[in-house]
């Protein structure tokens, strides 16, 4: 934080929603804000995806984690709609790469791999 003359400045440098402007007016503070263009809006909301994921990994209760999850997807969906994707791309790319790749109903986890002393190598 910096400090002004007789204040406390709070420094924050990323993505809000739309009411928190709102919100920190009702709290009896001044917001600054800036518009963001479109090349580093995309950006921005790719860096509050990892801040959310981050919030997400140090969630406990059930009610923090859907918050977490619902604004992740909000983010994901700011993204395609930013990339000019639609929902139906994402399922089908989904689907692609759930057949190539596999999903997670296996619920697996990798601890290690070895080279596997049969291969030959080229």
């Amino acid at each position: 934080m910096r400090t002004g003359i007789g204040r406390m400045q709070k420094i924050y440098n990323k993505l809000i929603r739309d009411r928190i402007p709102e919100i920190i007016e009702g709290a009896g503070e001044i917001p600054h804000l800036r518009k963001l263009g479109k090349k580093e809006f995309k950006e921005e909301l790719k860096k509050k995806v990892l801040e959310e994921a981050r919030e997400l990994i140090g969630s406990k209760s059930k009610k923090e984690i859907l918050n977490e999850v619902v604004d992740i997807q909000e983010l994901i969906d700011w993204l395609a709609k930013e990339l000019k994707i639609n929902p139906s791309q994402l399922g089908k790319l989904q689907a692609e790469k759930n057949k190539k790749r596999g999903s997670f109903k296996k619920k697996l986890f990798l601890i290690s791999t070895n080279k596997n002393p049969n291969e030959k190598t080229s």
